[in-house]
């Protein structure tokens, strides 16, 4: 095997970097951050990400490390329910699993446990410097790499080299808020409500700790008077069914973040060129809708990384994945454009639709996951 240069500690970096090395390449893995601590806030892993870390080796201390996401759905602000999920019937579904729910931080030092002699080099940019000869400025030494690995991220700035005319990344027409925090005092479990043009997302993790994410439908580059995003999350959320108010209530102000949020609309022609591969959100940014991002990152990497030693294996893998991570894309932007409807005629009608669907049609909800959740990895 070759000499593979990883831009990116990420999860997609990281995961990339230990399925190459359990493949026999020499891994050098750059990250411009000077730690590998990621911004704190929690992450679900589904069923087809957990099918590909056991692929290398990680499932089953993801799994140990998790909260099982359990029983839920999508409810409305006051907690009626429009659509919901039995974990069990998840599980038969997909091969003994459905989502487990963890810290990213968590992940991805698990992932960095195993980079089993792989190079990792922090607080060091990597520039490409050709993509025909693998020639990559590592800090003050220059690398000739058999294979790039670009996980860069949504603003990548390798994806702009290798493309430069393609479309940047779109506002996908709302802002996102995230924290952890210690867990509500009263009855909860993993759900998602809907407002019009707001999300709150609630998902226990272990530790008696809770992730919780919410949206908001308003123009780009926005911010909460004063700086103060846990007021504005209370101003939004304050009246919505337990345990919303008692989480924000319990967050700690400095951990609140808040992130627009931005979606690769136009998708690329290629998701590798010469002897670069793009992964991640550096190939396909999407948005969290469907809860994909961090578990296409890993599929990506493992399909990647079965592949890049074989003769056209580049070509290959851009032909395993790019339909299907476009399809997700898209899909997802659909979802987000439901979440961000204002009009109360619109927003009536979409629930009513959601809990026709969810009454008349068991679990509906879960079949329509089928062709994400039940991905499995290609024997390579």
């Amino acid at each position: 095997m070759g000499h593979a240069v990883v831009i990116g500690g990420g999860i997609g970096g990281l995961t990339a970097a230990v399925a190459l090395r359990r493949r026999g390449w020499t891994v050098t893995v750059c990250e411009r951050a000077p730690s590998l601590d990621p911004v704190g806030s929690g992450l679900a892993v589904a069923a087809n990400a957990l099918k590909a870390l056991d692929e290398i080796g990680a499932g089953e201390a993801v799994r140990k490390l998790s909260a099982i996401r359990g029983d839920g759905g999508i409810r409305r602000a006051d907690g009626r329910w429009l659509s919901r999920t039995s974990e069990a019937a998840a599980a038969a579904r997909y091969g003994g699993d459905s989502v487990v729910l963890l810290l990213r931080a968590t992940l991805v030092n698990l992932l960095a446990e195993r980079l089993d002699g792989a190079e990792l080099l922090l607080g060091t940019a990597a520039e490409l410097v050709d993509a025909e000869t693998g020639a990559v400025r590592v800090g003050d030494r220059e690398i000739q790499a058999d294979l790039v690995v670009a996980v860069d991220g949504i603003r990548s700035a390798v994806r702009r080299a290798l493309f430069p005319a393609h479309p940047a990344p779109e506002y996908a027409g709302v802002t996102a808020w995230r924290f952890v925090a210690p867990r509500p005092d009263v009855p909860f479990g993993t759900t998602e409500s809907w407002g019009a043009g707001l999300v709150f997302g609630v998902m226990p993790l272990v530790d008696d700790l809770v992730y919780c994410y919410a949206t908001d439908a308003v123009p780009e580059g926005g911010a909460a008077p004063g700086g103060d995003e846990k007021a504005e999350l209370a101003r939004l959320f304050g009246g919505w069914h337990a345990p919303i108010p008692q989480a924000i209530a319990l967050a700690d102000p400095a951990t609140v973040m808040r992130h627009d949020i931005y979606s690769l609309n136009e998708p690329l022609p290629t998701l590798h060129r010469g002897r670069v591969a793009l992964l991640g959100d550096a190939a396909h940014a999407m948005t969290p809708n469907l809860g994909q991002g961090a578990c296409q990152a890993i599929e990506d990497a493992v399909v990647l990384a079965g592949l890049a030693d074989r003769p056209g294996g580049l070509a290959a893998y851009t032909a395993a994945r790019l339909p299907r991570t476009t399809a997700i894309v898209r899909r997802s932007r659909r979802i987000c454009r439901l979440t961000r409807m204002r009009n109360p005629l619109a927003v009536r009608l979409r629930d009513s639709v959601m809990a026709l669907g969810n009454r008349y049609g068991g679990q509906a909800m879960l079949r329509q996951m089928d062709d994400v959740l039940g991905w499995r990895p290609p024997r390579l």
